[in-house]
């Protein structure tokens, strides 16, 4: 998964109440807490991909 992006530099933001989300350039491309899901490998795949 994310051995197609390299060079992504990756920062584990620690949480709580059950928040997990991925941002990318400063921008909130997936939320746990607004679809009430987790993302498919196949869907960080296709953000990180762009």
């Amino acid at each position: 998964m994310l051995e197609k992006a390299p060079d992504a530099k990756l920062t584990l933001v620690k949480g709580g109440g059950g928040v997990f989300e991925i941002t990318i350039d400063d921008k909130l491309v997936f939320s746990k807490k607004q679809l009430g899901r987790f993302p498919e490998d196949s869907e960080v795949d296709a953000l990180i991909a762009g």
